[in-house]
């Protein structure tokens, strides 16, 4: 049997993000991958990003670090109202003016996919870990998606199991191929209605792929006040806190 753990979406949120390694540590599980978005929206952008390095974690390029890494501009999108585009602008504004050097260039390198291959007993299983999807980091993709998405993304990939984040929003679905589409959710910014930080285990042995979603609470109200007291507007912290924020 072999155990490995995804993560993804801390976006600066380190109080979470220890909560999370900390679970896993206990756990025994020493296979760690983070699918992407180390930074923006909570103060500790460089704080997760050492932490990340000092562990030599395997890490996606997600769409924020691609961002703040080669400083590419931020569009408005149509789904956000004004105050959270205004909200978005200067907290990525932030984050540009605050990461190191040495973190961007740490950002700039990491790779845009992943395909792992375990062996257990006489059985390969290949699992795909993706930010959003094979051909995009910013791919928003729902458990409502039709299964054909998910199962074309498998098949692309020649895998069992694909994994991504990115809509911050967790599931699993096991395809009538077998294979797996799982979403682990957020650590730091989760938009399920319980604000929880979230991961996924996946447990492999020579029989099957067993996933398992775990969600813990962590600090908020300490994170949301240290957002409060940084030059982060203070919308995030509301979302955190889950006042009455809708943010898409």
């Amino acid at each position: 049997m072999i155990q490995i753990a995804v993560f993804s979406d801390v976006h600066g949120n380190l109080p979470a993000l220890e909560v999370v390694l900390k679970d896993i540590e206990q756990r025994g599980i020493r296979q760690k991958f983070c699918l992407g978005d180390l930074v923006d929206f909570a103060p500790w952008g460089n704080e997760v990003i050492e932490k990340i390095r000092s562990m030599s974690i395997l890490c996606l390029m997600g769409n924020h670090d691609e961002r703040i890494a080669f400083d590419i501009p931020v569009v408005p999108l149509s789904k956000h109202s004004e105050e959270e585009t205004n909200a978005r602008f200067i907290a990525i504004d932030h984050s540009k003016k605050h990461i190191t050097k040495e973190n961007k260039k740490f950002l700039s390198e990491l790779p845009f996919h992943l395909k792992l291959n375990y062996k257990v007993g006489e059985r390969h299983w290949s699992i795909q870990l993706v930010h959003s999807s094979l051909e995009s980091n910013d791919t928003y993709l729902y458990e409502s998606e039709n299964d054909e998405v998910f199962e074309n993304m498998l098949k692309d990939s020649r895998a069992d199991v694909v994994v991504m984040g990115h809509t911050h929003l967790s599931f699993q679905k096991q395809l009538k191929n077998g294979g797996w589409a799982v979403n682990c959710g957020s650590v730091g910014r989760s938009k399920e209605e319980n604000r929880l930080a979230s991961y996924v285990i996946f447990t492999l042995d020579e029989e099957k792929i067993t996933p398992e979603i775990v969600q813990l609470p962590y600090p908020i109200d300490e994170t949301a006040r240290q957002i409060k007291e940084s030059g982060i507007p203070d919308y995030y912290a509301s979302f955190l806190k889950n006042e009455n924020v809708l943010i898409l």
